[in-house]
């Protein structure tokens, strides 16, 4: 919902600046889904509201419920036809994660990445990003002892290319008069883009930061994510050593594990390697992902396969943890978003 439109409005008709209050507060904090259940604001105002401004910017399509009860995925229509995927999680009960995207398909082309397949349609707008966020505070209105606690941007899209919305979004989440979240609780992915992360650093120190990596290698992760051509290895190391001087703060080093291609010990060897020449490893931590299966020809790596990478890693000082994976059931884990009708 765009609020400074909504004061705006307010002021125009004469309403008093408390009700800008009571209404920030049914949206924002109760998690309201129309102006009708405000029933601190007269008839007449609610009536004018609903006539005149909608609480989302977008009409739900289609709400999937995986069957463990952890995970949720919505496609959700906006006013220009486009179509876009958010994801609810419970890493732990009554604890949620929501998953936003920040545009409508990604140029990133990630060859592991369903969104990436999509090619690049527009944007999403702040008020577009942060309404994901309302959305599922309305959803959750109905689940008792849940709430929302965390708020991660690795969605749809690639947030260093959306950060004039992506950062008006941020400041939107923290702001205290609307959803409040602090800083901590948020988390912005990236598949590597330098400059972004100094942006990062610079404007928000607090907020967590973690890479796609993937791939310890350039050959290699030249062929299977196309940012590197831009961003390599190198540069990607600088960046983070600016980031680590600016912030002090842990990083979380994305790793999808596909079979033989970048699974053996000796591209965990390479994975430490590069770790150590970027420094400040104690704040370096690698969380080793199950590919999620999209249209291709690459495998995820056995079990077996995952936990001997994890104890290269941990043998030679780096820390690792294997993440548990939610939502494959519904399409909606990490690299499955598509924004099409199921």
């Amino acid at each position: 919902m765009n609020i400074e439109k909504l004061e705006k409005y307010l002021e125009e008709i004469g309403e008093k600046s408390f009700r800008i209050k009571q209404i920030r507060k049914a949206v924002f904090c109760d998690g309201v889904s129309s102006f009708e259940e405000i029933s601190t604001l007269s008839k007449e105002l609610r009536n004018r509201l609903d006539e005149n401004f909608k609480i989302l910017s977008f009409v739900t399509e289609s709400i999937l419920e995986a069957k463990d009860g952890q995970s949720v995925k919505a496609l959700l229509e906006l006013v220009d036809g486009n179509f876009l995927e958010t994801v609810l999680i419970s890493p732990k009960p009554g604890d949620w994660s929501v998953c936003v995207s920040t545009q409508v398909g990604c140029a990133m082309g990630c060859r592991f990445c369903a969104t990436g397949k999509m090619g690049f349609k527009r944007d999403l707008t702040a008020e577009e990003i942060t309404d994901q966020v309302l959305f599922w505070r309305q959803y959750l209105k109905t689940r008792k002892d849940s709430k929302l606690t965390d708020i991660v941007y690795m969605g749809m899209g690639e947030p260093f290319n959306n950060w004039e919305n992506v950062s008006e979004s941020i400041e939107i989440l923290i702001n205290k008069d609307l959803f409040a979240f602090g800083s901590r609780s948020i988390s912005v992915s990236t598949s590597g883009i330098a400059e972004g992360i100094e942006k990062l650093a610079t404007e928000f120190p607090q907020v967590n930061l973690a890479i796609s990596l993937h791939f310890a290698n350039d050959k290699k992760r030249d062929e299977f994510m196309p940012v590197n051509k831009k961003d390599n290895l190198e540069s990607l190391k600088i960046a983070l050593q600016k980031y680590f001087q600016k912030t002090k703060r842990k990083v979380f080093m994305e790793y999808i594990l596909l079979e033989e291609i970048n699974d053996t010990k000796e591209d965990a060897q390479e994975l430490a390697q590069y770790l150590k020449s970027i420094g400040n490893t104690h704040l370096l931590h690698v969380n080793l992902i199950r590919y999620n299966t999209t249209a291709g020809d690459l495998q995820s790596s056995s079990g077996n396969r995952t936990h001997k990478f994890k104890e290269y890693l941990l043998l030679d000082g780096i820390n690792a943890t294997i993440r548990k994976s939610l939502g494959e059931e519904i399409q909606g884990a990490c690299g499955q978003l598509a924004g099409v009708r199921n």
